[in-house]
């Protein structure tokens, strides 16, 4: 009985040693640069974003419609940092409809202009009332 394990036992041990070393050099799916490069433009868009959202509530015509709404500035210029995702594209799709509207630093607000900043700041505040 003993020569039985120990002629099973063997080779056994050997076809563990040498699996375990034919897949310890498997490549990844993904190359890791790829992978940090794909995360790095993530972030710089999200970066873009949220710069686009900051520059648009620092308008004038932005922060007199947001006053004559009673809506905190310094709030929702704190929770552009904590957007993310959907919403952040979404409010930055709109702040740069807003500076289109105005740019050229054209001093009349059209009804549509003043459309596109109440969206955006109810939209901010939609995501700050969630969070």
């Amino acid at each position: 009985m003993k020569a039985v394990r120990q002629f099973v036992a063997i080779p056994l041990i050997v076809l563990v040693m040498a699996s375990g070393s034919a897949y310890a050099q498997q490549q990844h799916i993904v190359d890791p640069s790829q992978l940090s490069a794909a995360m790095a433009e993530r972030t710089a868009a999200q970066d873009a974003d949220r710069t686009a959202i900051r520059e648009a509530l620092a308008r004038s015509d932005v922060r007199n419609v947001a006053a004559s709404m009673g809506v905190d500035l310094t709030r929702l210029n704190d929770a552009v940092g904590t957007m993310s995702g959907a919403d952040l594209e979404r409010a930055a799709a709109t702040a740069r409809q807003v500076d289109q509207q105005l740019v050229g630093g054209a001093s009349t607000v059209t009804i549509s202009t003043t459309t596109i900043i109440i969206v955006l700041l109810v939209i901010i505040l939609i995501i700050v009332a969630v969070d």
